[in-house]
Parts: C-alpha cells; sequence; structure tokens
C-alpha cells in the first residue's frame, strides 16, 4: 500500500510515506503517514507506554479479533484513557459491529460516557447473487449429502458438485453472449475463486479438476506456504478462451484481492487455531467459518461486474447452524505472551487488566498462563510464601523473551543456546520456524521438497537439524563467493529446493536475534575451524538435547507396538526397507515395469512382491546407511501423505486371461 501510495503521489517511498514490519522500518522523520502491522504498533505501545507518537491511529480489519488485535485495542484504549487524550484513533472494517466497538470506546466525562462516534462509508460495488445447495439441483444428479454441525469435512461428491458448478458457468456465460449479442457485446470468462480450508484440500480440488482435461481452465493454488512467485500467478491475465480458477484458503478473504473475480464456491470451512484447556497445546482445527468470514468471501466476487456466490451448505444449515461470528482469538489462545507485556507495561495485575478487554478471558485460562510461564522460568515462583496463581515478577528469561519477536518456546531455546555454547544454531532455528518454511518448490513437487529436508537432515532426521544445515551451506557459499550473482545463487535454491527469497528474510531475522539478544551480554561464541567427528557428534547431541529441553513438553516417542503392526501389515517384511500398496489389479506381476518406475523417484527398487491386490516395494539398502529406515520408504509415505496418485496403465482382465490361454495353447504346442 505505501509503494502504491508514493507511486500515486510521486515521492520517494521512506520520505513523506513508509511502512514498518517486523524485518524493516522503511521511514525517517520526515514520515507522516507510516503504515505497520499490529505486532509493530502493539510493540511500540508496549515500549513507550504512551501513544503520542502518533496524531492518528487507523486500525483496519479490526473484526477479525485475533488474540493481538484485541490486546492492541485493550492497550490503547488504557492509554488514551490516561496518558494520550489527544490521538485520534479510528477502528474499520467491512463488517464491524458498531455498537459494541462504540460503547467499548467510550470516553469518560463529567456527565458520564462520552459516546464514540460512527461513520459509514457507503460504497456501490455490483450486486452479488447468493446461491446454496438446495438451489444447485438442477445441475447435481445425485442425492446431495446432509450435513452435520459437529462434522465439518467436505466429503467426496462435495468435490463433485464444485467441479459441475464450475463446468456450468460456461453454459451460464454462453446464454448470457447470446443476449448480449445484440448489442455487439463480448464478454470474457469470469474467473472462479473456491475458498477450501487447507493445503490438502487444495490438492484434491486441483486434481479433481485436473482430470477434466477438455476444459479450458488454469488452475492456481492460493496458499500462504506457496511461493511468492506462485501466489502471484493468480494476478496474470487469462489466456483468450480460458477460465481461471483460484482454489484458495481464507488468505483471500482479506489479505489478497483478485479484482477479475466473478464466482465465488464457498464450502464454508476454516481452520482455526485452537487451544487445549488442559494441556494448554495448540493446534488447527477444521470448523465451519462464521458468517462474518463468509460474507468477506463473497465480497471477494462483484468488484468489476455482477458476481455469484455459491455455498456449498443448504440454507437452513446456513440459517440455523452457521456461527453469526468467529469466537475472539483472546479466549481460545494461550495468553502467555500477552501476560508478559502486561507485565512489560507494568499497569497492575494481569487479571485485573485482561478484564478490561473487548471480551475478557476467564480467570482459569490467566491462570493456566502464568502457570506456563512459570514452568518455562519466564516468571518468579515463590516456595517459601503463598504462590499467587494469577502473577509473578519478571525473570531475567522473561525480560528477554519480551524483547524477542518469536514465540515463548523458540526464545526459550535461544537462551539455553546461549547457556550450553550453541547459540548461533538456535537463533537459527528459531528465525526459521518464525517465518514461513524456507523448504519451498511450486506446487505438485513437494516430494523433492521433502528429499531435501531429508538430506540435510542427515541421520537426525530433525526438522530443527536440517533447518541449521541448509542455512549454513547456503552461508558458507555466500561467503565463498559462489553466490555472487542473483542467477548463481536462484540456481543453488533450485537444486536444493529451498526458497532463496524465504531464507533470505531466515538472515535478516537472524541478524536482528542476535543483535537483540546482544543488549543481554549475549554473544555467539567463535568455533574451530576444523572438528573431528566425535566433537561434531558432541555438538549435535548437546543441540538435540536444547531442543528437546525448550519445547518440553511437546515429545514424541517411537513405540513397539506401532512396529509390530508394521511387520504384520506387510507380511513379516522390514518396515525400515518396504512400503505396501493396496488396490492392485489382478495379475499385479503384470505392472511389475510401471510400479518400479513410478517409485524409482524414491529410490532403487530391490524387488516387489504381490499377494492378492497388495504389492509390497521394498528398496535396496546401502551399507552406509546402517540398519535405521531409509530415506526411500519416508519419501514413499510422504507421496501418501499428500495424497499424489500412482496411475498404471490398467489391462482388461478379460484380454489378460485370453492371452495367458494363448500363452498356455503355445506352450503346451511347443511341448509337443
Amino acid at each position: 500500500i505505501a509503494r502504491w501510495i508514493c507511486k500515486e503521489r510521486s515521492c520517494t517511498l521512506g520520505q513523506l510515506v513508509g511502512y514498518q514490519v517486523s524485518l524493516e522500518n522503511i521511514s525517517s522523520k520526515e514520515t507522516r503517514l507510516l503504515y505497520m502491522t499490529t505486532g509493530v504498533l502493539l510493540q511500540k505501545a508496549v515500549c513507550a507506554k504512551s501513544l503520542d507518537e502518533f496524531t492518528h491511529i487507523f486500525i483496519d480489519e479490526v473484526h477479525e479479533r485475533t488474540e493481538e488485535m484485541d490486546f492492541l485495542l485493550l492497550v490503547i484504549r488504557k492509554l488514551l484513557r490516561s496518558n494520550s487524550q489527544s490521538v485520534k484513533v479510528i477502528l474499520m472494517s467491512a463488517s464491524i459491529n458498531c455498537k459494541e466497538f462504540a460503547d467499548y470506546f467510550a470516553l469518560p466525562d463529567c456527565n458520564g460516557l462520552n459516546p464514540t462516534c460512527i461513520l459509514k462509508v457507503e460504497g456501490k460495488p455490483y450486486a452479488i447473487k447468493e446461491y446454496y445447495l438446495d438451489d444447485l439441483k438442477h445441475i447435481v444428479h445425485f442425492k446431495l449429502p446432509s450435513q452435520r454441525i459437529e462434522e465439518p469435512v467436505i466429503l467426496r461428491q462435495m468435490y463433485e458438485v464444485a467441479v459441475s458448478l464450475i463446468e456450468s458457468f460456461d453454459e451460464l456465460e454462453m446464454k448470457s453472449d447470446r443476449k448480449k449479442k445484440t448489442l455487439n457485446v463480448t464478454s470474457e470468462h469470469g474467473s472462479v475463486l473456491v475458498f477450501l480450508p487447507g493445503l490438502s484440500e487444495i490438492s484434491y480440488m486441483h486434481s479433481c479438476l485436473s482430470n477434466k482435461f477438455n476444459k479450458r481452465w488454469q488452475v492456481y493454488p492460493l496458499h500462504s506456504t506457496l511461493s511468492l512467485e506462485e501466489q502471484s500467478s493468480v494476478f496474470l491475465t487469462t489466456a483468450p478462451g480460458y477460465r481461471k480458477v483460484i482454489l484458495s484458503t481464507n488468505i483471500a478473504e482479506s489479505s489478497v484481492t483478485v479484482p477479475d473475480v466473478k464466482y465465488v464456491i464457498d464450502f464454508c470451512l476454516t481452520r482455526t487455531l485452537v487451544c487445549d484447556e488442559e494441556t494448554n497445546y495448540q493446534s488447527l482445527r477444521l470448523c465451519w467459518a462464521p458468517k462474518t468470514n463468509c460474507n468477506q468471501r463473497k465480497g471477494r466476487a462483484g468488484r468489476v461486474s455482477q458476481g455469484y456466490c455459491y455455498r456449498l451448505v443448504h440454507k437452513d444449515f446456513w440459517t440455523d447452524f452457521i456461527p453469526e461470528k468467529s469466537v475472539p482469538g483472546i479466549l481460545c489462545c494461550p495468553l502467555g505472551p500477552t501476560v508478559l507485556k502486561i507485565k512489560q507495561l507494568d499497569m497492575g495485575r494481569p487479571k485485573d487488566l485482561l478484564a478490561t478487554a473487548l471480551s475478557p478471558p476467564s480467570a482459569s485460562g490467566i491462570e493456566r498462563a502464568i502457570r506456563q510461564l512459570k514452568e518455562l522460568g519466564a516468571l518468579t515462583t515463590c516456595a517459601e510464601t503463598d504462590e499467587d496463581p494469577h502473577d509473578g515478577e519478571l525473570t531475567f528469561l522473561g525480560r528477554v523473551l519480551v524483547h524477542l519477536p518469536v514465540d515463548l518456546h523458540l526464545g526459550k531455546l535461544i537462551v539455553l543456546g546461549h547457556v550450553f555454547g550453541c547459540l548461533e544454531e538456535c537463533l537459527i532455528i528459531a528465525a526459521a520456524l518464525s517465518l514461513r518454511n524456507f523448504f519451498a518448490l511450486p506446487f505438485k513437487q513437494r516430494v523433492n521438497e521433502y528429499r531435501s529436508k531429508l538430506f540435510f537432515a542427515g541421520s537426525s532426521k530433525s526438522d530443527c537439524i536440517a533447518i541449521v544445515n541448509a542455512f549454513k551451506a547456503w552461508q558458507t557459499c555466500k561467503q565463498k563467493g559462489e553466490l555472487r550473482h542473483p542467477k548463481e545463487e536462484l540456481e543453488w535454491g533450485r537444486s536444493n529446493c529451498i526458497n532463496v527469497g524465504r531464507i533470505r528474510a531466515v538472515a535478516e531475522l537472524f541478524q536482528k536475534l542476535k543483535m537483540r539478544v546482544g543488549a543481554f551480554n549475549m554473544c555467539i561464541n567463535a568455533q574451530p575451524s576444523a572438528m573431528d567427528q566425535e566433537c561434531e557428534y558432541r555438538q549435535l547431541f548437546i543441540l538435540q538435547v536444547v531442543i528437546a529441553g525448550a519445547f518440553y513438553p511437546n515429545y514424541f516417542t517411537f513405540g513397539e507396538c506401532v512396529e509390530k503392526i508394521a511387520e504384520r501389515d506387510l507380511a513379516d517384511k522390514d518396515p525400515k526397507t518396504t512400503v505396501m500398496l493396496k488396490k492392485i489389479p489382478p495379475y499385479g506381476y503384470l505392472y511389475h515395469k510401471q510400479l518400479q518406475s513410478l517409485f524409482k523417484q524414491c529410490g532403487q527398487v530391490k524387488s516387489i512382491a504381490y499377494e492378492g491386490s497388495k504389492a509390497f516395494v521394498e528398496f535396496a539398502r546401502n551399507p552406509l546407511e546402517g540398519f535405521k529406515i531409509l530415506p526411500a520408504v519416508y519419501l514413499s509415505l510422504k507421496m501418501s501423505q499428500l495424497k499424489i496418485p500412482l496411475e498404471l496403465n490398467v489391462h482388461c482382465p478379460d484380454h489378460i486371461e485370453r492371452q495367458l490361454r494363448d500363452e498356455r495353447a503355445a506352450s503346451v504346442k511347443s511341448l509337443r
């Protein structure tokens, strides 16, 4: 946005208009309009304990109600009532509950509360027609499945409905064109935006559309884990006669706007970060998207012409069961980082301050956060007096964590790395895990990406170790001057399945973290130029212990019973070298060469055994690999996890039996 404004006003970026994100600050003393993320504004307010740096603060998309957003609103409200009364705050959203926010920000005066002003900015978008599953009976020739609020899932039939719907758009537009021909008007194929909850659903939908070879579709996935180049491809002009189909997560709700979208297909599902009340552990859970989010999705159509929104749920289900709005993040996310910022603000007990939030969290949630911070070592515990379950004082570790723009466990990893002499490696891991995965390849090449990760992980099979080794390999090549030219660096990235732009971002954050911990006298020690194998093994072991200590209690252990089940399923074959395929057509041995070819990308196939409709693919073991699970097995399982279809040219059973009879007859004849 800042770049666009500078271009429109013909001014230099960083002077009158600038921006600040976690890794960049493009601004100066002359800057009067500064764009920044919610996190940056929150950090500024917490550190300064004042808003006097600004005259006006515009906060957009306040309806999203993330934990960070709610805490920012709490801090701003607190400061507006104390030392920053002259600052003007403007809250913006296309789907905001105006009264709720207006009441929250009403300021006290001598007559009680001074109500907040509400301004409505009227827009004139094109009309958008809404349709539900009940309206699609003319294109669906099978019984539509029922939906249940407690089972948010996309059934196979629903993917078929979406594909049939996209096919019907051609006919819809042909009818429209016939009407327009009298006016000498020709129309282009409108783009389709399909909202799906995650990457696995996008992959499956992509394969469903790819099976329609006769259709003139250009299909683009849109997901936060994809490279910037892939994400940018959704803005490309479509080839004449083709229709653009974008398969997206909720990234396209507000973060990305594609102007030529005419049709929105919404499965009304999303993945939400939830926190387990007992363990304080976060996980992504599939759930029905609230109506506020679905209405945001609907608004993606109708930007340049009349739009159409197809919600793949029954109308009654939408009315009766789809929630009106999402649960505020402050009620369902761990409060640890928020509590630390409150302690830094020094505005009272966390429990008392959080009670003034727009949606106050429960006392038990605050207590869990305090307990977690004490277990982490960020807050003091007192064994001599009665423990206060709702408060504690910041420790040295706590003060460090407040100043680090990373997750609490990653902050502890850095401090433990300093204590045990592996600070550099821990800074690399913390920087990489705080940003998007730099092991990234174009869509449909995930197996190669995983192969690269396995290579850099070595015998450890650890993501963290793979990150360290890959980063150091890139760093070494840069220091040797092997990647001076951008083309050389891009080629290195392609050959190692690493996104160069992302690994550069990791390097920037690494330097930033290094500088911040330096303020606490935590410095990287000089490493010996050469280490023997025993020393390297010891260093690796120490790093693994530090990782285990930082991420407690999130451990995974191998179970013997799982290995026994695997051996039984594999007909007593070695599970460390063998994978099993199901649903092999009759006379499986006829597909031997095809199966060898399919698994060639994973490793050298030693043998393939057949048992009914099963095939057992055994990979050859390299003597240097010892007796651990072969990388080829990991790669094969990754193919299964990614739902990559294994396609065989299947022979007709009647034709096979006829061939076998002919061969037997010829054999008998030769014997005679």
